[in-house]
């Protein structure tokens, strides 16, 4: 008998990681990222579901230290609070996010899929073809498009930065 794919076919359960498939996603390029979010979300019938999916991403985001909770790394132009933390090199740049809503939080998670753990060229050349590609654009408030569209910058901004420390 077959059964609907659910958000945990993706994810791991609360409290138990699977660090294979961690690992594979950190291991695939931008692109490929990008692919196997589209492929994710086409398993879903209906944009409730994906919606509770995004929710569920959004809570496997790794804690984010109060600390960073501030005015220097909030995006600014979002209707939520939103924190984009980077850190490494042009090599390598890793980005750390939170947000106060559940479903940002599950957009930040996407993010972070595509663009942490990247070169700074890469990160920059990468267009965010999967939001068109899951018909997320579509179904996002204007102020949500907003927000999306301003954390986007504000990325590529710490990816230029980086690249020109090179």
């Amino acid at each position: 008998m077959h059964r609907a794919a659910d958000a945990t076919d993706f994810i791991s359960r609360p409290g138990a990681r699977d660090n294979a498939r961690m690992n594979a996603i950190a291991s695939t390029g931008a692109e490929q990222a990008q692919q196997q979010i589209a492929e994710e979300f086409a398993f879903f019938g209906d944009w409730t579901e994906r919606y509770q999916y995004l929710i569920d991403l959004g809570k496997q985001l790794p804690d984010f230290p109060e600390a960073h909770r501030n005015d220097v790394y909030r995006v600014h132009g979002c209707q939520s609070m939103v924190w984009l933390v980077p850190s490494g090199d042009a090599a390598n740049v890793h980005f750390e996010a939170a947000s106060d809503s559940a479903i940002v939080s599950g957009l930040l998670a996407l993010l972070l899929r595509v663009y942490s753990d990247r070169p700074a060229a890469e990160i920059l050349a990468t267009e965010p073809s999967f939001i068109g590609s899951i018909g997320l654009a579509k179904h996002l408030s204007p102020t949500r498009s907003n927000g999306l569209a301003a954390t986007l910058t504000k990325l590529k901004e710490y990816a230029k930065a980086m690249a020109s420390q090179e």
